[in-house]
């Protein structure tokens, strides 16, 4: 049986929070689940993203695809998104972010219950941003991205963030004609891709 003391127990809800860093929400905390896979994004990076994103994210329709702790996706909500999908297959990962929602009150945080493969063939939504940072080591973005071309869901002139691991190099020459790798960044074990889908050729 695991006993913590009250000391240890406190660190550890203070480890598994994430902080709203702009927007209506700025310095809510989010809890999220103490699963090993979850690791949202940082404040440093999350903030770099969501400047690139300013000209766009103003009612934008979202896809936080491996949801996870929800971080990308109630901070885009924050910032004027219209809407966000949540995506993740862990149950106990969508009651928390069911009980997140409730608590902001937003009722527009679309919650489902899903393997990313799985909605990705399956949906019939369409987004001007898609989120992408499932867990590492997986072959999951490459997945994703195959889905992507498949399945017509990110209108012209969106965009597709990924987070991966930092010796997973995107090839550009691999993507689609109209996808253009507009924004790279490595910050130690992890690189980040912010890709401007064009219209078809």
């Amino acid at each position: 049986m695991l006993v913590l003391s009250c000391s240890n127990w406190n660190k550890t809800m203070l480890q598994n929070q994430v902080r709203i860093i702009g927007g209506k929400w700025r310095g809510r905390k989010l809890k999220f689940l103490d699963r090993k896979e979850l690791r949202p994004t940082p404040d440093r990076m999350r903030e770099t993203l969501f400047n690139w994103l300013t000209p766009v994210i103003h009612d934008a329709r979202c896809l936080d695809l491996f949801a996870g702790s929800g971080a990308l996706g109630f901070e885009a909500l924050s910032r004027g998104a219209r809407e966000v999908f949540f995506v993740d297959k862990h149950i106990g990962v969508i009651k928390q972010l069911n009980e997140v929602a409730n608590t902001l009150k937003c009722e527009q945080a679309k919650i489902i219950y899903s393997t990313a493969e799985a909605f990705l063939k399956s949906t019939e939504e369409t987004f001007d941003i898609i989120f992408l940072d499932p867990p590492f080591h997986q072959g999951l973005v490459e997945l994703c991205i195959e889905a992507l071309k498949k399945h017509d869901i990110i209108h012209s002139g969106g965009y597709l963030y990924i987070e991966t691991e930092a010796e997973n190099q995107l090839i550009p020459e691999t993507l689609p004609k109209n996808w253009a790798i507009k924004k790279e960044k490595r910050a130690g074990k992890v690189r980040v891709y912010l890709i401007n889908i064009g219209s078809h050729p």
